[in-house]
C-alpha cells in the first residue's frame, strides 16, 4: 500500500493525495489551488498524475480547495466514481457550478478590459487622451443591452488583433457533467472502492457533510487502515455535530493518519466569544455611520454568521439594520442546510427547530439574486451588513463591494476566515496590521490594493476574528488525537503553510506521536 502526496502539502489549497493498493489507485480529494492568479492558473491546469489511471475518487468535503478541479479530472479521461457523503454530493453541484460561472465571468471581464484598452490605444494619437464620449462609444461596441458583455464580439476582436485571451479552467457545461460522476452515501456505511478496499465516512465537524475517511485495505493478505481527516472541525461550534471521537473497533488501529494543519501553530479564540465580538463590532460601526462588509465562504461560514446574527436579533442585541447575503450561491446552499436537519447538533434543535423557527430566516435577512440587486446595495449609504463571497476575496461579488467600501474609514471589513498566502484577503490583512495603519488610513498615505486591475486606497477599519474558524487549531488537533479511541502508528501532516505544518509536526512528536511533513510528490509505503 502506497500513498503519494500530489497537492496541499506544505501549502493550504489544492488538496490531492493518491492511495495505491492491489493495482487500484484511489484519489483523496481534487482541490483547486488558490493564490496568485498566474501561478494558480498554471498549477490548476497541470495534473501530476494521469486521470485515466484513477480507479475511484473520495471527496472529504465540498470546499473548492478540496473539490475545485474535479471537472478538469472528469474532462481528461477519469472514468471512476466520486464517493462522498450525500450532503457533500448535494452541495457540490452548486459549488462547482458557481466556480465555473465565476471563472467564465472573470475571463469575460478580463478579456473585455484587454480589448477595450487596446481600442482606446488605437484611437489615441500623440498626447491626446480620449474623452468620456469616445470611451463610451468603444464600451458600447463591446456590450449588449443592460450592460452585459458581448462576449462573441469581444472574442472576435481579440482574434482580429492577435491579443491573448483568458480562458476559464472549465466551463459550466464541464462542471455539470462532472456532477454525474458523484455517488453520495450515509455516514458509518462501508463502501467498496477497489479490490479489497473500502471507505467509511465519519463526522469531521468542519462543514455540513464533511467527513473523516476511514479506508480499510487488505493487500497480500495483510490488513491496513488509513484515516484521512480532510479538514478537521472544532467541538461545540454552532449548527454542526462535533467531530467523531469514538470509532468502531475495526478502525481503532490506524497505520497512517493524514491530518490537516491549517492552524498547526495557532490557537483560536473561544467559540463562546463570537456573539459578543460581532455585537460590539456592529454597534461601533453603526454608531459612526458605517456599514460592515464580511467576506465569507458561501458554504459554512455564511450559515454560521446567519445563525449568530439571528440569535442576536432575537435577543434584541443589535440595531434593526438590514443584513444582505449577496451571493446567489449562498442562498442555494442555505436551502441545502435547511434540507438536512439530521446533521444539526442538539443546541440548534432546541434553539430554533423545536420552536418552529428556521435558523436561516428572519425579518432583517435578505438574500440577493440579481446583479441589479447587488448594485443597489453598493449604492446604499445607510448602515447595513453585507455577507458576500468569495471568502478569500479572490473572485465574485465581494470584489465589487470592496471597490465601493474600502476607501471609507467609517466602514468595517470583518475577516472571519482563513486567508491563504497571495490572496487579496491576505494582502488586506498584511497591509492593515499594526498601529501604523490606524494612522495612515485617515491620510493620503493610506496603502493601496488592486481590485480587478484598478488601485483603491485601503482606509476601512479591518478587524479579524479568529474564533469563527471551522478548522481545529493546534491544541484541538492534539486533543482530538488523544481523546479518540484511535491507536495511530504514523501521521502525515498536510493542508498547511510550511511553517504551520512543521510546527504541528514538532508538537505531535513532543506528544508521543510519530509525525512527518511530506513534500509534493513524496511517497510513503506501508
Amino acid at each position: 500500500m502506497v500513498v503519494t502526496f500530489h497537492g496541499g502539502v506544505r501549502e493550504v489549497t489544492g488538496s490531492m493525495h493518491l492511495v495505491s493498493a492491489n493495482r487500484d489507485h484511489i484519489l483523496l480529494d481534487c482541490g483547486m489551488f488558490q493564490g496568485r492568479r498566474k501561478e494558480s492558473d498554471m498549477k490548476n491546469r497541470v495534473f501530476s498524475l494521469d486521470p485515466k489511471m484513477i480507479t475511484n475518487m473520495i471527496l472529504s468535503h465540498a470546499h473548492i480547495d478540496h473539490s475545485g478541479r474535479i471537472p478538469v479530472l472528469t474532462d481528461r479521461g477519469f472514468t471512476g466514481r466520486i464517493i462522498c457523503t450525500r450532503t457533500t454530493q448535494d452541495v457540490s453541484q452548486h459549488l462547482l457550478a458557481d466556480t465555473a460561472h465565476i471563472q467564465e465571468s472573470d475571463a469575460g471581464y478580463l478579456n473585455y478590459k484587454t480589448i477595450r484598452n487596446h481600442l482606446y490605444t488605437l484611437k489615441e494619437s500623440g498626447k491626446r487622451k480620449l474623452g468620456v464620449k469616445e470611451k463610451d462609444t468603444i464600451k458600447k461596441r463591446l456590450k449588449q443591452e443592460r450592460q452585459r458583455l458581448d462576449l462573441p464580439a469581444i472574442n472576435a476582436l481579440l482574434d482580429q488583433y492577435g491579443l491573448e485571451k483568458v480562458v476559464p479552467l472549465y466551463t459550466s457545461e464541464q462542471a455539470e457533467r462532472a456532477i454525474g460522476f458523484f455517488d453520495g452515501y450515509p455516514y458509518n456505511t462501508p463502501i467498496d472502492i477497489g479490490k479489497e478496499m473500502q471507505v467509511t465516512f465519519f463526522e469531521a465537524g468542519h462543514i455540513l457533510g464533511s467527513s473523516m475517511c476511514m479506508i480499510r485495505v487488505v493487500e497480500n493478505g495483510k490488513p491496513y487502515t488509513l484515516c484521512y481527516t480532510g479538514d478537521l472541525g472544532r467541538a461545540n461550534r454552532p449548527i454542526l455535530k462535533d467531530p467523531t471521537l469514538s470509532f468502531p473497533k475495526e478502525f481503532s488501529n490506524v497505520d497512517l493518519l493524514i491530518v490537516e494543519s491549517t492552524y498547526g501553530d495557532r490557537k483560536h479564540g473561544p467559540i463562546s466569544d463570537q456573539k459578543n465580538q460581532i455585537r460590539e463590532i456592529v454597534m461601533e460601526t453603526v454608531e459612526r455611520g458605517g456599514s460592515i462588509l464580511i467576506p465569507a465562504f458561501a458554504f459554512g461560514r455564511t450559515q454560521d454568521l446567519i445563525y449568530l446574527l439571528h440569535e442576536l436579533y432575537d435577543a434584541g442585541e443589535l440595531p434593526k439594520i438590514p443584513i444582505y447575503v449577496d451571493s446567489p450561491l449562498a442562498g442555494k446552499l442555505t436551502k441545502v442546510f435547511g434540507e438536512h436537519p439530521e446533521a444539526f447538533d442538539r443546541e440548534t434543535h432546541q434553539t430554533f427547530l423545536e420552536k418552529g423557527k428556521n435558523p436561516f430566516a428572519f425579518e432583517q435577512l435578505h438574500f440577493t439574486a440579481t446583479v441589479e440587486e447587488s448594485m443597489e446595495i453598493m449604492r446604499d449609504h445607510r448602515p447595513h451588513i453585507v455577507i458576500s463571497s468569495s471568502g478569500m476575496c479572490e473572485a465574485g461579488r465581494i470584489l465589487h463591494h470592496l471597490r465601493h467600501k474600502v476607501h471609507n474609514p467609517q466602514n468595517t471589513l470583518l475577516i472571519v476566515g482563513y486567508m491563504a498566502m497571495h490572496t487579496l484577503g491576505r494582502r488586506i490583512l498584511d497591509l492593515s496590521a499594526g498601529e501604523e495603519y490606524d494612522k495612515a488610513r485617515f491620510s493620503k498615505e493610506a496603502p493601496e490594493i488592486k481590485i480587478l486591475g484598478k488601485a483603491y486606497p485601503l482606509r476601512t477599519q479591518v478587524v479579524k476574528l479568529d474564533g469563527f474558524s471551522a478548522h481545529a487549531d493546534r491544541d484541538e488537533i492534539v486533543t482530538f488525537l488523544k481523546s479518540s479511541n484511535l491507536t495511530i502508528k504514523n501521521i502525515a501532516i498536510v493542508h498547511g503553510e510550511e511553517q504551520q505544518s512543521l510546527a504541528l509536526e514538532k508538537i505531535l512528536n513532543e506528544n508521543g506521536f510519530t509525525a512527518m511533513t511530506p513534500h509534493a510528490g513524496e511517497v510513503i509505503s506501508l
